[in-house]
This record gives C-alpha cells, sequence and structure tokens, in this order.
C-alpha cells in the first residue's frame, strides 16, 4: 500500500449527555476506482487496533462504508434514507448495530479534500451513540 496521502480523521460521539472527541493524522492511501473513493490506512497501538487495515469507502453523498480488516474486522455502511445492520469487532467480542445516517457530505476529487458524516448507532432500537467523522485527505509532503 502506497502511503503517499496525510489522513486526518476528527470525530465526535455522544453517548448519554456526554461528549467525547478524538483526532488521529496518519499516511495511507487514496484512490478513485469506479467512481468510489477508497481512503485506506493502517490501524496502530494508538487506536487499539493494531495490525488491522481501514478502508473508508465513499460512493457518492449518499453512502460510506467503514471497513476494518484483520484481527478484530468489523463493518459499518452509513446510508442516507436507509438503517443498515452491521458487524462490530470490540475488544469483548462481536455486536451487531443499527446504523442510520443523518448527514453525508463529500467534496473528495482526485486530489483529496473532505467528507463528513454523522450517524446514530443503535442495539435492538435502544440509542447507543450519536457519531460525527470528518475525515481531511491531502497529498504528504
Amino acid at each position: 500500500m502506497n502511503e503517499d496521502y496525510l489522513i486526518t480523521i476528527r470525530g465526535t460521539m455522544e453517548q448519554g449527555g456526554e461528549r467525547d472527541k478524538v483526532k488521529l493524522m496518519t499516511r495511507g492511501s487514496f484512490v478513485r476506482r469506479n467512481g468510489s473513493f477508497f481512503i485506506t490506512y493502517k490501524e496502530t497501538e494508538t487506536t487499539g487496533y493494531a495490525g488491522c487495515v481501514t478502508t473508508v469507502k465513499v460512493e457518492d453523498s449518499q453512502k460510506v462504508s467503514m471497513l476494518r480488516f484483520g484481527s478484530a474486522p468489523s463493518q459499518l455502511v452509513i446510508e442516507k434514507g436507509r438503517r443498515h445492520v452491521c458487524h462490530y469487532e470490540t475488544g469483548y467480542g462481536s455486536v451487531s448495530l443499527g446504523v442510520a445516517a443523518d448527514e453525508i457530505q463529500s467534496r473528495l476529487s482526485d486530489k483529496g479534500g473532505t467528507v463528513q458524516f454523522s450517524y446514530l448507532l443503535d442495539m435492538d432500537t435502544a440509542s447507543i451513540s450519536h457519531n460525527t467523522v470528518k475525515i481531511t485527505v491531502k497529498p504528504a509532503d
């Protein structure tokens, strides 16, 4: 995997009236294939998923898929107008989560850009958290 792009991920999770923010900067790859953008990076000890590789597939401003491969495989599909039930691997085992998109805004081009999306996570229709993610991609110097 070529790591010739700088990827910055900012996330906010709201749960039970509390808000938690995270920021990750890493190098990775960025390509366009068949009309979709693929942002790929290696997870580290910092994220708790060392040895895994994550790919964010942005199909358009309607659908984003977050796919993690390796020892803790997971898949979240965020799509406007649809609730998906997705497999998510935690450090304590796997769970099935409902995922419903609030918004998806893609400003990606062949040179990079940003994608921002927010979604609600639920388990058995009980709300777990509201999440917002903004990913910025630019060529590394």
